[in-house]
C-alpha cells in the first residue's frame, strides 16, 4: 500500500503545481471515515489532522502538502479546524 506522503515547498514550488487554483475545503474538529477513489493531494492553509490508516498514524497541519494514495482507506482526526485547498488526479 502507498503512504501518505507530506511534503513542506516553497512558494515557487507551490505556484508551479497551481495550489492557487485548486478547490477549497474546511472541516471543523471531529473524527470520520474517508475512502480515496482517486489520488488526492492538498495543501494545507490552516489546522491540525492526524490520519490514521492500516500502516500507522499520519499528522500534518499548516504548510504542507499532502498526498494521498488512489484506495486508501483511513481515519481523519480533525484535531485543530481545517483549510485546504485540493485536486484529484
Amino acid at each position: 500500500m502507498a503512504e501518505i506522503k507530506v511534503e513542506k515547498l516553497s512558494d515557487e514550488e507551490l505556484k508551479s503545481l497551481g495550489v492557487d487554483e485548486w478547490s477549497p475545503w474546511e472541516c471543523e474538529p471531529s473524527t470520520f471515515d474517508w475512502e480515496y477513489d482517486d489520488k488526492e493531494t492538498c495543501y494545507v492553509l490552516e489546522g491540525k489532522v492526524k490520519v490514521k490508516t492500516p500502516d500507522g498514524e499520519v499528522e500534518f497541519g499548516k504548510g504542507d502538502l499532502v498526498t494521498f494514495p488512489k484506495g486508501l482507506k483511513c481515519t481523519w482526526n480533525v484535531i485543530e479546524k481545517i483549510r485546504k485547498v485540493y485536486k484529484f488526479g
